[in-house]
């Protein structure tokens, strides 16, 4: 989410945000850009719901600005980066200053949830949580993984 563009695989991309199910909150600054990019609603439900979106869903929330195929995805990203450096520096760096003037988090909230997100890592309930979750597979190839936001909620 802190990425200025995010395009994706239709097909194979799958976004989320699990900690919740773990006891935790999430930490990286989601919190703070989460509501940026999908509104204050989506935000909650995403965050506090663990579910798992596919890419278009995360699309159609503004999680990311485009789904592709995959199979065109690489030269999509190549060739709007190509687009990009065309065009005179200063105009997009004036551009993007003034941009991240009324979209980007501030640095003292991101701090601030930084730390609360530290504190609920190390309680009793995330760490039995995630015991559990790497008993089951949590950060190995599986099934597990591939459809944690469900397996969260029988943690």
């Amino acid at each position: 989410m802190a990425c200025d563009l995010r395009f994706a695989s239709r097909e194979k991309a799958v976004f989320g945000q699990p900690e919740v199910g773990f006891g935790m909150i999430a930490g990286g600054g989601a919190l703070e850009r989460l509501p940026f990019l999908v509104g204050r609603a989506r935000a909650i439900e995403i965050a506090l719901g663990g579910g798992d979106f596919d890419a278009e869903t995360a699309e159609r929330h503004g999680w990311i600005n485009r789904a592709i195929p995959d199979a065109e995805l690489d030269n999509f990203v190549a060739n709007f980066v190509r687009r990009i450096l065309s065009f005179d520096s200063q105009a997009l760096n004036t551009t993007k200053s003034i941009l991240n003037q009324s979209g980007l988090p501030r640095q003292a909230q991101l701090q601030s949830t930084q730390a609360i997100f530290g504190g609920t890592l190390r309680s009793s309930a995330s760490l039995e949580k995630m015991a559990k979750a790497r008993e089951r597979g949590l950060g190995t190839a599986g099934q597990f993984e591939l459809d944690l936001g469900h397996q969260i909620a029988d943690l």
